[in-house]
């Protein structure tokens, strides 16, 4: 599976929203100049995002868009589906050997799961300071 610009502008709409909880609504035109994108390109995405009531727009000279829920209630994997439809890494053929096929599940179930897990207040949130554990490889 590969994330095109429409997930990853369409995560940076959310985010920028989820930043300002009860600022009232927030301009595309703001939102694309601060992240240097095209407002055209960003208004083919909010339509979408809105239809899957993960947005609202507010008409008017100070109009704009929100988000339609509490940013803990959108997962990342919301905002994935409604841009690039379902999640799918491989084609799971049912003729392919059984430890194949089992390995393509479970990569596609732990991308889910990352994505289902993570919400748009994780993203908004995020300190890049924090402590992380670092990753572990083994060779």
């Amino acid at each position: 599976m590969k994330i095109s610009t429409k997930g990853r502008y369409g995560l940076t709409i959310m985010i920028a929203l989820a930043k300002k909880p009860g600022e009232g609504p927030t301009s595309l035109k703001s939102i694309a100049q601060e992240h240097r994108l095209s407002e055209h390109y960003l208004e083919q995405l909010i339509a979408p995002l809105r239809n899957a009531g993960l947005v609202k727009s507010i008409r008017g000279a100070y109009g704009g868009y929100m988000l339609a829920k509490d940013a803990a209630e959108i997962t990342s994997g919301d905002i994935i589906r409604v841009l690039e439809g379902p999640i799918q890494l491989v084609e799971v053929l049912e003729d392919e050997e059984p430890a194949k096929r089992d390995l393509w599940i479970r990569i596609r179930d732990a991308v889910k799961d990352v994505l289902d897990h993570t919400t748009l207040e994780d993203l908004a949130n995020y300190d890049s300071n924090s402590e992380q554990e670092p990753y572990m490889f083994y060779i």
